[in-house]
């Protein structure tokens, strides 16, 4: 570790962590939370889900393989930070464009290595997710704590209008016409609908029933995001407005929306599912499937409506990870099927989806 910049993550508790800067070395603060994918760091770094967030991931030794520009899921890196046991600075693999730090210090986002990843997560998982920072400045301990404490709320603001498209644009097909509301949407969500042989039209987040309506879609289909699904008040008047008059599906924080949308609740969840390790039982087949998960917000089961179903949950805390109104033809689930874990197990769900419209 010599000729390293010292670094130091600090939670809101006062826990401090020092380590080494990697990326750009520069202040950074954010909600911190923790993912237990053993692949797939740079999909966890280009996912808009991750806005806001000061991302720890659990696998101790990050960038073995580098990072693909082809095989990022958005226009670039997302997260505010990014906290790793060891970076690995010579990767091997003939696709690598270049290494971990030099794609985060070309996007200017901080990282930290060489701090006990595993203390971090055990933390966050027993006492919940934290506002923290990273910093290569080592002030006072109680200067230190009360700057974590004081850091940006991420659960008060909208984050979906800073990750979401700036411009409509079209996958074209032959097939049916998927309307996809760009709440953060990871690029392969589009891509599989697509590869289906729908033609898929993806709209940014402000885009008015009006305007989604005259591009005559077949099914309506929202995407996964960042933050609080209550601060997205357009999104979830959209649902109210069309629920019940044409199909509607989504995943992730989609999923949280239609909840909002059709009068269920939603809460916070402790430390929240990020990785892509997480089993989930389909309720209607009665099979399990190992999932993908990005979200720190659940629908409170109790709360839907009558004539809902719940479809799916989640084994390891039993929340609602689906559900569906067969009247209404509206279906969505929690979990990320596009992401590969599995790596196939759940792409099924996108037939189901285009099942709404059949």
């Amino acid at each position: 570790m010599k000729n390293k910049t010292k670094a130091y993550l600090v939670l809101e508790d006062g826990s401090i962590y020092e380590g080494y800067s990697f990326g750009h070395p520069d202040y950074v603060e954010g909600e911190v939370v923790f993912n237990t994918g053993i692949t797939g760091y740079q999909e966890v770094l280009t996912d808009p889900s991750y806005a806001g967030q000061i991302v720890v991931m659990t696998y101790p030794q990050i960038g073995n393989y580098g990072t693909i520009k082809e095989d990022s899921e958005s226009t670039g890196i997302q997260v505010r930070g990014f906290v790793v046991r060891e970076h690995c600075n010579f990767p091997n693999n003939f696709r690598s464009s270049e290494t971990v730090s030099d794609y985060l210090n070309e996007y200017k986002i901080s990282g930290i290595e060489g701090v006990d990843t595993r203390a971090i997560t055990k933390k966050l998982r027993n006492y919940g997710t934290m506002k923290g920072f990273i910093t290569t400045t080592r002030l006072p301990d109680k200067k230190m704590t009360e700057l974590a404490k004081n850091a940006e709320d991420i659960s008060k603001i909208d984050l979906v209008m800073g990750v979401t498209t700036k411009d409509e644009y079209v996958f074209d097909g032959n097939g049916l016409h998927i309307g996809i509301m760009d709440y953060g949407m990871k690029l392969n969500m589009a891509r599989l609908f697509n590869q289906m042989g729908h033609k898929v039209t993806v709209f940014p987040a402000g885009k008015s029933k009006e305007e989604i309506i005259s591009k005559k879609i077949d099914l309506l289909f929202l995407s996964n995001g960042p933050g609080d699904p209550q601060m997205a008040t357009y999104a979830i008047q959209l649902v109210k407005d069309m629920a019940g008059k044409i199909p509607i599906a989504g995943i992730c924080l989609g999923h949280q929306i239609i909840g909002l949308g059709i009068g269920a609740e939603t809460y916070k969840l402790k430390f929240g599912h990020r990785g892509g390790n997480h089993p989930v039982k389909n309720l209607i087949t009665n099979k399990v499937v190992i999932t993908t998960q990005n979200h720190g917000y659940a629908v409170f089961e109790k709360s839907l409506p009558k004539g809902v179903e719940v479809t799916h949950l989640n084994l390891n805390d039993f929340t609602v990870e689906g559900f569906r109104d067969e009247k209404r033809k509206i279906y969505c689930v929690q979990y990320h099927p596009e992401a590969s874990p599995g790596p196939m197990d759940s792409y099924n769900i996108f037939n189901e989806f285009i099942e709404l419209v059949k």
